[in-house]
């Protein structure tokens, strides 16, 4: 026999309901079985028949659990297929047993309501085993001898369960209809939102990558000078070179020290280079800890330029400082961008005097903080807490493109907190409170 086609479920829910729909065709087997024990209880008398009815009542069942377990019917067709079986075996028992004063005759009430638990969201059943079970009652009660009246009766009763049995499959398909619905855009609106913060990280990625070009073009200038050094003492050795080998006979040791001077000016200008280009890089692969001195001296060297104009530029770092849990290249980062915004101010301010930018580093109790002080104009009480807003333009700085919002969300994600103040003797401090990296398990 073909298997019919069934309703449209996933594998795994329909494998469920028809899981479950198998063992409750069994269980009542089973309790049709048990039944036939407890007959002369309720009867008082033991009623031959009953037994072959129920045996056949019974192997009906196990036959209905085995089909829906093979899937050779569709659930409606098991359905209508178990309030067929469930009618004759009832109709049967309340014929042998007294017919309309059977105690087994209110049971027929019960039937469509057993049939809507059986197939729960298909109306055709259900209907199908109202329309039956009317039927056996009417022909039971003429059997039985009853009047006209006492029929009507029992079919007028019959018509309020079997609206109730009606009405309560039309109402489990609309709640599972709507259940569904409400699971399906639940997983749509869950997409939605892991689209949209995938988005959102990459919008985050990619203003910090323009971030940092924008900070490297800044720092162009000063790298250009801190090149052209080096690049002026190679190209006149080069000339001296050149010189020298048109004489007849030169000097070979004097030669040798200038090609030694030259090339130490060209690993000069490759280091200065180097530095720029693994600045402008991404940090994904940046290490998990670094040293405070090391970034203190590299951000301090990229910032050059900007802090040349300055009268002053003092480091009070403490010795043995524990290393961070934040990677070198954020470090260096989040530190040039605040010199940077420091020399600006410091530029800016008005009226003209001395600048002067410190900074500190001293040990705190989950690691390290570092502060970068100025004695320029001091930031508005108004706009301190919107300094760190997403696309917020820095008022003291003169470049737009120093967010400082990027500033924190490095320092933050790697466990450490940014904040700023104003200084209550005039300017601004930047205090960074980073997290002390873990250090290593002892052998």
């Amino acid at each position: 026999m073909r298997p019919a086609t069934l309703s449209a479920t996933s594998p795994p829910e329909l494998e469920a309901q028809l899981k479950l729909r198998r063992r409750n065709f069994f269980l009542v087997a089973l309790g049709l079985a048990l039944s036939l024990v407890m007959q002369p209880l309720t009867l008082g008398r033991i009623v031959t028949e009953m037994y072959w009815v129920h045996l056949a009542w019974c192997a009906g069942f196990v036959f209905l659990g085995v089909a829906v377990g093979a899937r050779w019917f569709s659930t409606r067709n098991i359905g209508i297929a178990s309030a067929v079986v469930s009618l004759a075996g009832l109709t049967l028992d309340i014929h042998y047993t007294g017919g309309i004063q059977s105690p087994f005759f209110p049971s027929l009430y019960a039937v469509p309501l057993i049939i809507c638990v059986f197939t729960p969201g298909h109306r055709r059943p259900t209907l199908l085993a109202c329309a039956l079970t009317l039927l056996c009652l009417l022909v039971t009660c003429w059997a039985s001898g009853a009047s006209v009246q006492v029929a009507v009766s029992q079919g007028l009763s019959f018509a309020f369960v079997a609206w109730v049995s009606v009405f309560g499959s039309q109402t489990f398909r609309r709640l599972r209809d709507a259940e569904r619905a409400a699971d399906q855009e639940r997983l749509v609106a869950l997409e939605r939102l892991a689209e949209s913060e995938r988005l959102r990280a990459q919008a985050d990625l990619h203003r910090a990558e323009m971030e940092r070009l924008a900070l490297v073009g800044q720092l162009a200038a000063g790298v250009a000078h801190q090149v052209n050094n080096p690049l002026s003492y190679v190209k006149s050795n080069l000339g001296y070179l050149d010189e020298e080998l048109r004489e007849p006979a030169p000097d070979l040791e004097d030669l040798r020290r200038v090609v030694d001077e030259t090339q130490q000016g060209v690993l000069r200008i490759q280091h200065i280079v180097t530095e720029l280009r693994h600045f402008s890089r991404a940090n994904a692969q940046d290490e998990e800890a670094c040293a405070v001195a090391e970034a203190l001296a590299k951000a301090r060297w990229l910032a050059s330029a900007e802090l040349r104009g300055l009268s002053e530029v003092v480091e009070e770092v403490a010795p043995d400082l524990p290393r961070v849990r934040m990677g070198l290249g954020r470090l260096v980062e989040v530190l040039v961008k605040l010199l940077v915004n420091a020399a600006q101010a410091v530029d800016a301010a008005q009226p003209r005097r001395p600048g002067r930018i410190v900074l500190r580093a001293h040990a705190s109790d989950t690691g390290v903080r570092l502060e970068v002080e100025d004695n320029g104009p001091d930031i508005p009480e108004s706009v301190l807490p919107r300094l760190f807003e997403p696309f917020f333009t820095f008022p003291r700085a003169r470049s737009a493109g120093l967010a400082l919002s990027v500033c924190r969300d490095q320092v933050e994600s790697a466990g450490g907190t940014l904040s700023a103040e104003n200084h209550p003797d005039g300017g601004v401090r930047f205090v960074l409170d980073l997290m002390a990296a873990s250090r290593p398990a002892t052998a």
